[in-house]
């Protein structure tokens, strides 16, 4: 937690590292005539959770609270851990024959770290792209924290790489590339990371089967349940066994519990959250259902329209 000076500003502002699918989530809390507190995107759910845990026993002092909703329009029944994801993905790899795919983004960091601890126990590679490794490799440069480390890159056929690729990735880390004939000939040794874009590259591979893990997101929307018939139709042509979801008769994507944890706090814990702090106003934001906080907290919740401004009592 830092605090900026109260003098330059009329206020103190705090921020308060939480736990969130990616790095640098914080949270806020601005004391001033009235005391505010802003939660950002944030989870309990996650191997930092106590770090959001910091943050809520300090809200207690917010007078307004302005909360993320991400999740309180959805009907979910569990919340799954990051630790059942390893769990789960580990049991996964440990039975899987041939090459396996995790699709999963590497810029979320504990599932990449938890899928070097599962080719740690398996004996396998975690092969990212160019493109995420150039990712990894600007976040060393920021703190200096090596995420590439034990990883491969893809070492895809194009012949005009991008200025990023050529004058970084493939300068500093010629080392880690792996060839498709060698993920070819011996698909056993490598998880690949690969998203629903980076399917044409299995041409390259050419795999005589193998398992594929949905280790992410599901589908919100028309456009991306189109996406995942078309990944589908990929997979089912290269004949890979799929985890996390699958396509019914009727063409829609139906995605399976335990192999992704969200980045968002979910229902049932928010409205614990929002207990607990027990602040004179709630303002929702980023979320689909503001509604759900007017029903739960009616006196309490300000609904606001964009550009619409609101000054406490």
């Amino acid at each position: 937690m830092r605090a900026l000076d109260e003098e330059e500003l009329g206020f103190e502002v705090k921020a308060f590292s939480v736990d969130h699918s990616i790095y640098g989530a914080t949270a806020y809390i601005v004391e001033g005539d009235v005391t505010l507190a802003y939660t950002g995107d944030f989870r309990l759910h996650g191997k930092n959770g106590d770090e959001t845990e910091k943050f809520i026993k300090a809200a207690k002092s917010a007078s307004v609270l302005i909360t993320e909703g991400t999740r309180v329009g959805r009907e979910e029944h569990e919340n799954v851990s990051e630790r059942e994801v390893y769990e789960n993905a580990l049991k996964i790899v440990e039975e899987a024959k041939g090459l396996v795919i995790a699709d999963f983004s590497a810029r979320n960091f504990e599932r990449l770290e938890s899928f070097k601890e599962i080719v740690e126990k398996t004996g396998r590679e975690l092969v990212v792209t160019a493109k995420d490794a150039y990712f990894l490799h600007a976040l060393k440069v920021v703190d200096g924290t090596d995420r590439l480390k034990g990883l491969r890159i893809y070492g895809n056929f194009k012949a005009n790489r991008q200025k990023w690729e050529e004058l970084v990735v493939e300068i500093k880390y010629s080392d880690y590339y792996v060839s498709p004939f060698e993920i070819r000939k011996n698909p056993e040794n490598y998880i690949l990371c690969f998203s629903f874009y980076d399917m044409p590259h299995l041409l390259d591979i050419m795999p005589d089967g193998g398992t594929y893990i949905y280790s992410s997101s599901e589908a919100f929307g028309e456009e991306q349940e189109f996406s995942f018939l078309r990944l589908w139709t990929w997979l089912k042509y290269f004949r890979f066994d799929v985890h996390g979801f699958k396509v019914t008769k009727e063409g829609r994507p139906v995605f399976e519990k335990g192999l992704h944890a969200s980045g968002h706090i979910s229902k049932d814990e928010l409205r614990d959250v929002i207990d607990e702090v027990d602040p004179d106003y709630i303002i929702p934001v980023h979320t689909e259902n503001p509604w759900w906080f007017k029903k739960n907290w009616d006196e309490k919740t300000i609904i606001l329209k964009n550009g619409e401004v609101w000054r406490p009592e």
